[in-house]
């Protein structure tokens, strides 16, 4: 039998590992640090909870990606496909919640969909959302949180921002009433440009008039106070408020990479509002590494009531944003150790002085077998570990270790708390 992973989904070998445990750590620093509390929810959910009116919508791609199972009472089952449904479903099942809610929750999701450099069919992401909050003072906060989660990776990010209620009201203008699979089309205006939203826009049944109707305002990206006069209909014209309001918020927060995109449309149906997408434009992956937006009435429609709870958030995209660092060669850490200890017939004491170190938070691995000096030397350089210690018979006679720097070959002859200081 030919050994090989399924299609779309790969090994994660320790040097990548690596990378994404710093990044999940940096998200889940910088989530904490603004306030999120953990959550954890199933991969599997029943189909109907996803395919709900309230979710992804029927007609959306992410829907069309879902792999589905039964299980063997004959219920059909489907592994999630993101996280925001399982949050919806969560929230609905527990109503005594004090809101605001504010959770992150870091999980696998699967779409079998098609493939790229920063897109697989097993991917993570890593979410936050706000619920039970209308204020745009919630949206303005998960800028704030994307925009300081990048800036610790040392990514430079662009925020694009659009707000779903100016694309209904343009869409209306344009005589368009079925805005949901219109939005999906234009969803797509970054992958297939213009000439492949058209296209698809007359396969989905819509007429030359009005097509060219939205693409009047569409494609020339005017700016906020320009679309006042493009605009007429009521909810476009909200739309507009709202953009001021959260821009003049970041603003206040020192936040200037944010810019508005008016063909930014995000193709999931459950969005109300304000809606974001981040991209790193020096970076050769051209999928978005987070987006999100406002999604006020899934928890009410899948609960099967009118009392809508309002709700913001964003994902992150972990893969893409790895494959963006690997590609910016922002790290080559091949593991975690921060020395590498060789005993010379010294094993005994060796693994006392090991211990020490790791009871002082340094990261440390230790010589297994008999290999030589020049063989370990040759491994601990291999792995990238920047620092070796030597403990040998005459070191230990002078109460000392020897501690070579394998960037630039030095060695000191320290003793054991000096090399420790100098280690951490």
């Amino acid at each position: 039998m030919e050994l090989q992973t399924a299609k779309g989904v790969r090994d994660i070998p320790p040097e990548e590992k690596i990378l994404k445990n710093k990044v999940m750590d940096t998200l889940r620093e910088v989530f904490e640090l603004y306030g999120f509390m953990p959550l954890e929810t199933p991969i599997l959910e029943r189909f109907e909870t996803l395919a709900a009116k309230g979710g992804a919508g029927a007609d959306s791609d992410a829907l069309k990606e879902t792999f589905t199972l039964k299980d063997q009472g004959d219920r059909k089952l489907a592994l999630r496909f993101e996280l925001t449904t399982s949050l919806a479903r969560y929230v609905g099942m527990n109503p005594t919640l004090k809101m605001p809610f504010k959770r992150y929750e870091m999980g696998q999701v699967f779409r079998d969909g098609p493939i790229k450099l920063g897109r697989y069919r097993e991917f993570w992401q890593c979410d936050i959302d706000t619920i039970g909050s209308a204020s745009l003072l919630a949206d303005a906060e998960i800028v704030g949180v994307v925009n300081t989660v990048f800036k610790k990776l040392d990514l430079n990010v662009i925020i694009k921002v659009n707000n779903r209620k100016v694309l209904n009201g343009i869409l209306e203008q344009a005589g368009i009433k079925d805005k949901e699979s219109a939005i999906i089309a234009l969803d797509k205006y970054d992958k297939i440009g213009k000439k492949g939203v058209i296209a698809e826009l007359e396969r989905r049944g819509y007429s030359t008039q009005q097509i060219d109707s939205l693409f009047k305002i569409v494609v020339n990206q005017p700016a906020i106070e320009d679309l006042k006069e493009k605009i007429t209909t009521q909810e476009g014209l909200a739309g507009i408020s709202e953009l001021q309001e959260l821009f003049a918020y970041l603003k206040n927060m020192n936040i200037n990479n944010a810019q508005f995109d008016i063909s930014l449309a995000r193709g999931l149906g459950y969005y109300t509002g304000t809606i974001f997408e981040v991209y790193c434009p020096d970076s050769p992956v051209s999928s978005s590494l987070a987006g999100g937006g406002r999604w006020d009435t899934m928890i009410a429609k899948l609960v099967g009531n009118n009392n809508n709870i309002p709700a913001v958030g964003l994902a992150f995209g972990l893969e893409p944003i790895m494959d963006t660092l690997k590609a910016m060669k922002k790290t080559t850490l091949k593991t975690a150790a921060k020395v590498y200890i060789i005993p010379i017939s010294t094993i005994t004491e060796s693994l006392r002085i090991v211990q020490q170190l790791r009871e002082k938070g340094i990261a440390a691995d230790f010589c297994l077998g008999k290999k030589g000096v020049s063989k370990n030397l040759d491994y601990a350089n291999t792995l990238g570990i920047p620092y070796v210690m030597i403990i040998g018979d005459n070191e230990l006679a002078k109460k000392k270790v020897l501690l070579r720097d394998m960037n630039d070959g030095t060695e000191q002859l320290l003793s054991l708390n000096d090399a420790i200081r100098k280690l951490k």
